[in-house]
């Protein structure tokens, strides 16, 4: 009995050496990029660190990780499979943004919708080159810039690229510092971004207001888009605690624990997803070229809205705000800050560019809501 349990313990060892195959080598070599650039280069480092190592222990022979009975499998059923995962992390997002830049000057939230141009775009592409409806859907969605909106929409209608979807999503969200500034230049002239704005001219926001706020943008947008439900609801959630000043313990835990604790469980099992077999495919390569595209048409309609907003108003904004209507916060807002800070010593776009960037938030997970209310008709 013992050498006929040993015997097939050598076999089972033997057939998952063979099975290990040139992807699985990729793949690997794969997490370990990611590992590096979360490490040495400080790429979203909480999300790609997990996510790289889970590349790394899927794409080992035997490890039966996403097995029926697996840990990671179990994970990814309880957690991904569920959308819980994500919507929990919305929470935490709503409790660290401040919509008070946006509040002040409510005009630029148009800024934040024209930013979302390029999930649309995208999903047209995505669709030409014969994606099909729901993949496209998962494709474009990246243009939102905001990997849980992405990680969201892509676990309930396309599971099976949730792993090169996610990565690229949370590629670019890093990137943006480093994709956006040359299309920033690109669109306006240096008149342009020298356009100084100032605060005089910035209404304070009452606390009432910012109360208010979360709550009639969850019942108009939840009307408009029931779809969307989950995101927004989450997401005004974690604002409304920030805002009403009486819930600091649950404050902080949204700020802290929950999402630590959240992007832990989801970049390890998003890596999981990441088998060579699944992963390295046609498809993988035209969603990291069509993100970039989202990417890109987003930041250019955004100063193209803005310059157009100029036209039918006296007191002129600087165009690259309209940069900052990606869902990248607080990264797309910094950005605009540092490119108008090259531009004119004395522009401090900072906060218009916040108001912008909050802007995006609600905009990005918009447009994901009309997205799943449109798939929910066809279907």
């Amino acid at each position: 009995m013992f050498d006929s349990n040993l015997s097939s313990l050598f076999i089972n060892i033997f057939q998952g050496i063979l099975g290990f195959g040139w992807q699985n080598m990729v793949m690997i070599i794969i997490g370990a990029l990611l590992i590096y650039l979360a490490i040495v280069k400080g790429y979203e480092p909480l999300l790609l660190l997990p996510i790289g190592f889970g590349a790394v222990l899927i794409n080992l022979p035997l490890n039966g990780l996403m097995g029926d009975e697996g840990i990671l499998r179990a994970l990814y059923n309880a957690g991904v499979a569920t959308e819980l995962f994500p919507c929990l992390l919305f929470v935490g997002i709503g409790a660290m943004t401040d919509f008070g830049p946006l509040l002040a000057n409510p005009r630029i939230l148009l800024l934040g919708g024209a930013g979302q141009f390029g999930i649309f775009f995208t999903l047209l592409l995505a669709l030409a080159l014969g994606f099909p409806q729901l993949e496209a859907v998962c494709v474009g969605i990246i243009g939102a810039c905001d990997g849980p909106t992405s990680i969201y929409v892509t676990s309930k209608f396309a599971p099976e690229m949730l792993g090169p979807i996610s990565v690229a999503a949370y590629s670019y969200m890093a990137l943006v510092p480093i994709i956006q500034p040359p299309v920033m230049r690109l669109m306006t002239t240096k008149k342009e971004r020298q356009i100084l704005m100032p605060y005089t001219n910035m209404k304070p926001v009452s606390q009432t207001t910012k109360i208010l706020f979360p709550i009639v943008v969850t019942v108009v947008t939840i009307l408009i888009a029931p779809m969307g439900a989950p995101l927004m609801g989450m997401l005004m959630l974690g604002n409304l605690l920030k805002e009403s000043g009486v819930v600091s313990q649950l404050v902080k835990s949204a700020e802290n624990e929950i999402p630590n604790v959240i992007t832990l469980l989801l970049g390890i099992t998003i890596g999981a997803t990441m088998v060579g077999e699944v992963f390295l495919q046609w498809k993988t390569l035209a969603i990291y070229g069509l993100g970039l595209v989202a990417i890109v048409g987003d930041t250019a309609f955004g100063i193209l809205f803005a310059k157009f907003m100029n036209l039918f108003m006296k007191q002129k904004i600087n165009p690259l705000i309209g940069a900052a209507g990606i869902s990248a916060f607080p990264m797309a807002a910094r950005v605009v800050q540092k490119v108008g800070s090259e531009e004119n010593r004395q522009n401090y776009l900072l906060m218009h560019a916040m108001g912008v960037n909050t802007g995006g938030q609600i905009g990005s997970v918009m447009a994901a809501s009309i997205m799943l209310a449109v798939i929910a008709a066809i279907r």
